[in-house]
């Protein structure tokens, strides 16, 4: 499946329970097991390559998985040396967070990914726990994979971070867990804070107040993990702006983390005109709850806060500013140059194909909202690009290339889509 080809779509109205489960949960989910006493229990897991390849890789590092009727089970004697390299595929998740995690395991360790991932720059983690005595290296002096990890003992710090980046924090916390002393971690604005939630409701000393993380070394192994993954809010994004910029339509997206550092996208659409409800079901590791999302005439907005909030959808936002009246300004957003692509680039490239009204800058752009025309985009591997150009074909119409990194988070958006409109794969 190289090339997609989707048609413009008539008003629609429908609720979707099978949104793809949080992919940054997932992760988390799995690899934590390795750090808990007993069996953890995983419901709702998602099923993706990314976060498959982050299961096989625990299973490499000694544990042991059940899977069985929905429900991963998974139950470690602690991090095992693995004989064989461990393949991260396409996820920067994975690779940054397996570096905190595998930084003070008995053993030597070598991360890879694909053609994809070996390109993106690793420093921002490798970097700082090379500063608390991690032995780390890799290409570029440590700034490309394959990596090569040797578990070493660990000094307690306190590390200040320039960029608020969830990745990036998560490595350090995890390093912290196995560190000489209490640790803590600065970062400028709050960034999506899974880690510290699942942490603490496994049993982890961990205290945040406002920016500031401390972390107090493991005395014994956390308690297990027994959840249910919430459905992916960057996911059930795309859906939304297929809503918003859909004259008459409306979606009902059910069972969505509604973590306040999850939503932010959700409140720019907001900014926007459209109009959005949330409904709390349920609250234990994370808020869960419903999105309801209904069509209104959409107006320029500018973004420059909590952009750590909001980088994952930027580029579908990015539709929505283009059928939107007025200039739209993206700021602050350099971290988009460091995805699955230079998204700042890649947006900037297909929004000039359909059409549209750009200027780019180092840290962002402005998109003049007006009328998308058809156009062939190249995803460039990255999901995100690829998806958030589908959903602009449902307004004129649209051919997407390389479409194989769809399957990384989200394996069935085109059954979903097709409720909506006709696909047709070349």
């Amino acid at each position: 499946m190289s090339q997609v080809e989707v048609f413009a779509c008539s008003e629609f109205s429908l609720a979707i329970s099978e949104i793809a489960p949080d992919k940054s949960i997932s992760h988390r989910s799995a690899m934590f097991s390795l750090l808990a006493c007993g069996t953890s229990e995983i419901r709702n897991f998602l099923r993706a390559e990314d976060t498959l390849n982050t299961l096989e890789i625990v299973k490499k590092l000694g544990a042991k998985v059940e899977d069985k009727e929905g429900v991963i089970k998974i139950s470690s004697d602690g991090i095992q040396e693995s004989p064989d390299i461990l393949d991260c595929g396409n996820s920067g998740t994975g690779m940054r967070l397996f570096c905190g995690l595998l930084s003070s395991a008995n053993g030597h360790f070598i991360l890879t990914g694909d053609e994809y991932l070996r390109r993106r720059p690793m420093k921002r983690v490798t970097a700082p726990l090379r500063d608390i005595g991690a032995k780390l290296d890799g290409r570029n002096s440590g700034d490309l994979a394959p990596l090569s990890i040797r578990g070493a003992s660990l000094k307690a710090f306190n590390y200040e971070s320039k960029i608020a980046s969830a990745q990036v924090k998560s490595a350090m916390i995890l390093a912290a867990l196995r560190a000489d002393g209490v640790c803590t971690y600065k970062e400028p604005e709050l960034s999506r804070d899974h880690t510290e939630r699942m942490l603490k409701g496994m049993g982890a000393d961990i205290k945040v107040d406002g920016l500031l993380t401390t972390i107090a070394p493991m005395k014994e192994l956390l308690s297990p993990l027994n959840i249910r993954v919430p459905a992916d809010p960057s996911s059930a994004f795309f859906f939304a702006v297929a809503a918003a910029i859909t004259p008459n339509s409306s979606v009902v997206l059910e069972g969505v983390t509604l973590n306040e550092t999850r939503i932010e996208a959700f409140r720019a659409l907001e900014r926007m005109g459209a109009n959005i409800t949330y409904e709390l079901t349920s609250d234990k590791y994370e808020p869960i709850g419903d999105i309801t999302v209904k069509y209104a005439p959409l107006k320029a907005i500018t973004v420059e806060e909590n952009i750590s909030w909001l980088i994952d959808e930027l580029p579908a936002l990015s539709i929505a500013f283009a059928c939107a009246k007025g200039t739209s300004i993206i700021k602050n957003a350099e971290e988009l140059r460091v995805k699955e692509s230079d998204r700042i680039s890649t947006v900037v490239k297909g929004l000039l194909a359909c059409g549209i009204q750009v200027d780019e800058y180092e840290d962002g752009y402005t998109v003049t909202g007006g009328t998308l025309n058809r156009a062939t985009i190249d995803s460039h591997g990255d999901h995100r690009i690829a998806m958030s150009f589908i959903i602009a074909g449902l307004k004129c119409g649209m051919e997407v290339t390389d479409l194989e990194c769809i399957n990384t988070s989200f394996p069935n958006f085109f059954e979903l889509l097709q409720r909506i409109t006709e696909v047709k794969f070349n």
